[in-house]
């Protein structure tokens, strides 16, 4: 095997003789930019589509390339069984017992049997256990299970925030993004609603508009709120009680509160925000594959959380800066229902959206189905690739034929109708037609052995077990809170009577109240600033909302902030009011004079100024600085696809400096076989024709088989089989003006020199030892800007034996 994984291609697999029904020695190389017109793979059970896409992913990885992976079947999570070593203790876990039963066999020896199948399977198509190893070190994975505990949690509550700037200055964006929340979330409940004539959509759609243009974030209990008494009396010219009466305003949100109350809910508001660059990246910025597994949710639930997801990934998308490499890859396992021809839902307005826009900014959109028939194929027109394998019914096979040939014409591309469907008559399992508007013609190929071992759909208690690892990892800095405290010996009491002029806020409570137990607020501190950077020589010009909590303050002091957590840019959810029935604890003295809060801003200032500095990541050797805000991992990130523009950019200055050179040797080659015609020359040297083979193989699938092709190389070894074979006859054919061996060793240079300058190129293009040196920017005191200071009353949940926890 050729090491081709920094060149920006992926080894599918070999070339695929329909009449022999055999591999050809030609690799399957496919391009890694190509995906950036998207891709389409049809297939039906059985036809390998699921070892085909997997094998994708698994070049993906080993490229660098994060990637987004939405599972509906659950079997996606065999990216995971993956094992080096290749011992059967590895696969025992993961064998299906029942079916070494079936097989007449122990389990152990069922496992010794597939771990010899994959040690075979991969040396058949050039692969060991070193590559899997390389598979695995590239990217790191990991298993979401939105509204489930079984992987890792995922809440899609942050995407009720206000969008970024970008979309709300995008007036079709901010309307898609408003639709699409109101629809999803109406979808979870049931409730199929055209946006147009839907009183229950428009009403949505209204408020979540309303909020988001005035920079408001909506939680659920918020909206439930708006939707019984909204912050406006009409929509459009019309009375809103015209329209939809508060009667039934009130049934809709008692449907969506008791969606919220389900006891099944409280795990759509578990776990990590639906961030997409954490998804696709690592806190220290190593490219992800994240599998969000949805198999256990209901049809409404996956649509919400796939059209929510959707949205997010648009709204990441155009935050990115143009691109001709290929930067990150949105994979769909089974699109049925998600993309039909004539029905709506509301995950096919983002998902064509992406397939229209998302190739300028670098990210690849895979969709994969065994259901042809039910696909919007007009819209997948903009799929430049088309992955066919074996189809079930003659009525599947003309609705693919109708939508390649759409693909086609957008892309200006021949098409051959008849060709095409005696070829999908012919395939048989692994084997696949490849359509690529970026090649001169088709290509039939074999898929290559996965890496990862396929042992199909994932239960519950296997996503926990590949999970245990990642859950057990603490939280991201900033989600702890206090541990649990001893009540001191302040007595029980009502809320005390506060100044006019000193604020108090009440943080909300998570609840969670038992049998005996009480709820006690107790003084703390609350404060909002917003802090200023300039530094002209790093090109810093930055606004930074910072907040900081201390829960309980017992006594103050200069340094009372040094105790205080920080919130970044999150401020705890406040209520104007307590809960009833709560008791309170006495503040200190101090905290009930005014004059005590004009020292407490002093003294915030002084603190802020201390410690909160803007650290800049900056790379001596490109001069690039990281962006405010953005983490190490992700200016790491950033620079590592940098270097693959780069490395893309020399790749194909490469190709054109060897085409006209290939071009030139098979020309000469072919006059050479004239010459050797003529002296009915019937030898055939096998190593000659060896050489050849190996000369044309490299180039050729780098060149996209435009000029390197079977057929060329077919002639060229024929033309060196005939001329060793009478050895009688070499006189004869060293009087020719020029030899296959002259030529042949011409090709052997080229191909050294080839390869001599791709090594270069990888060397050169090599983002492991990139270095990065930290700038720290500190903000003027007169930059610093108090928004808020206030005392606040956080709410602790009291125990019988006098210990208290926090429920905030």
């Amino acid at each position: 095997m050729q090491d081709f994984e920094k060149l920006g291609v992926f080894y599918l697999g070999r070339e695929y003789d329909l009449e022999t029904k055999t591999a050809r020695p030609d690799l399957l190389l496919y391009k890694s930019n190509h995906l950036m017109t998207h891709a389409v793979c049809v297939g039906m059970t059985g036809s390998g589509k699921t070892g085909l896409c997997l094998a994708l992913l698994e070049e993906a990885a080993i490229d660098g390339i994060p990637a987004l992976v939405i599972d509906p079947k659950g079997d996606l999570g065999n990216l995971l069984l993956t094992f080096p070593e290749l011992r059967p203790a590895d696969f025992q876990p993961w064998i299906d017992p029942a079916e070494a039963t079936r097989k007449g066999t122990t389990p152990e020896d069922y496992a010794a049997q597939t771990a010899r199948q994959w040690q075979e399977g991969l040396a058949s198509w050039g692969q060991d256990g070193a590559r899997i190893a390389r598979f695995r070190e590239a990217v790191d994975l990991a298993i979401y299970t939105p509204g489930s505990s079984a992987g890792l949690g995922l809440t899609v509550l942050r995407s009720f925030a206000a969008p970024s700037a970008e979309i709300l200055t995008d007036g079709e964006a901010l309307r898609e993004r408003v639709a699409a929340a109101a629809s999803g979330l109406l979808a979870l409940l049931g409730i199929d609603a055209d946006p147009l004539r839907s009183r229950e959509h428009i009403l949505l759609s209204t408020l979540f508009d309303r909020a988001w243009r005035g920079g408001q974030d909506i939680d659920l209990g918020e909206l439930i709120r708006s939707i019984q008494s909204p912050p406006f009396d009409k929509i459009g010219v019309m009375d809103l009680e015209s329209i939809f009466p508060a009667k039934d305003r009130a049934a809709l949100a008692v449907s969506l509160n008791n969606l919220l109350a389900s006891p099944g809910f409280s795990a759509w508001m578990e776990g990590e925000p639906l961030d997409i660059q954490r998804l696709l990246y690592t806190p220290e910025g190593k490219p992800r594959h994240a599998i969000l597994s949805i198999a256990h949710l209901t049809d409404a639930e996956r649509m919400f959380f796939v059209t929510i997801l959707l949205n997010e990934v648009i709204a990441w998308m155009r935050r990115q800066p143009g691109t001709s490499s290929l930067r990150a890859l949105l994979y769909m396992d089974e699109v049925f229902g998600y993309f039909p021809p004539t029905a709506n839902p509301p995950s096919k307005t983002p998902m064509l959206t992406l397939l229209k826009q998302a190739r300028a900014f670098g990210l690849g959109v895979m969709l994969a189905t065994q259901n042809p028939v039910d696909l919007d194929y007009k819209g997948l027109s903009n799929a430049g690739t088309w992955f066919l394998g074996r189809l079930q019914t003659e009525r599947d096979k003309a609705r693919v034929l109708d939508g390649l040939e759409g693909a086609s014409a957008a892309a200006g591309a021949q098409f051959d109708r008849g060709r095409m469907e005696k070829i999908l008559s012919g395939l048989g399992n692994r084997v696949f037609l490849l359509n690529n508007v970026h090649e001169d013609q088709p290509v039939v190929f074999q898929t290559r052995w996965a890496l990862s071992y396929l042992r199909g759909p994932l239960t519950r208690d296997q996503i926990q077990k590949l999970m245990r690892d990642k859950k057990s990892q603490p939280p991201a800095a900033g989600e702890n809170r206090p541990a649990a405290a001893v009540i001191g010996q302040a007595a029980e009491g009502t809320r005390p009577m506060l100044p006019p002029d000193v604020p108090e806020v009440f943080l909300s409570s998570n609840g969670g109240l038992l049998g005996g137990d009480k709820l006690r607020y107790r003084p703390g501190l609350l404060a909002q600033v917003r802090i200023h950077y300039q530094q002209k020589n790093v090109s810093v010009d930055y606004t930074a909302d910072l907040a900081l909590l201390i829960p309980v303050v017992s006594e103050l002091s200069s340094t009372v902030w040094d105790q205080a957590d920080s919130l970044a840019e999150e401020v705890p959810d406040t209520q104007p009011q307590p809960e009833e029935q709560s008791l309170f604890e006495t503040p200190p003295t101090e905290l009930l004079r005014a004059k005590t809060f004009k020292e407490l801003e002093a003294a915030l200032k002084n603190h802020v100024y201390r410690t909160a500095r803007l650290e800049i990541w900056k790379c001596p050797e490109t001069k690039e600085c990281s962006r405010p805000g953005e983490t190490e991992g992700d200016f790491r990130a950033r620079l590592t696809h940098g270097v693959k523009e780069k490395r893309d950019a020399a790749i194909e200055k490469l190709q054109a400096k060897f085409t006209p050179k290939l071009a030139t040797l098979e020309e000469r080659l072919r006059k050479a076989q004239q010459r050797l015609d003529k002296q009915k020359s019937q030898a055939t040297s096998q190593m000659t024709q060896a050489a050849v083979s190996i000369g044309t193989t490299i180039l050729g699938a780098l060149f996209g088989r435009k000029l390197a092709s079977s057929s060329n190389v077919t002639r060229a070894a024929s033309t060196i089989r005939s001329a060793t074979k009478i050895a009688s006859e070499q006189q004869d054919v060293a009087h020719a003006n020029e030899s296959v061996e002259a030529v042949q060793a011409q090709i052997d240079q080229l191909n050294a020199d080839f390869t001599a300058e791709a090594a270069k190129i990888q060397e050169n293009c090599a983002s492991e030892s990139v270095k990065l040196e930290t700038i720290s920017v500190s903000p003027k005191k007169t930059d610093i800007t108090l928004v808020k200071l206030a005392l606040a009353w956080t709410p602790w949940i009291q125990k019988a034996d006098g210990t208290a926890a926090p429920s905030f």
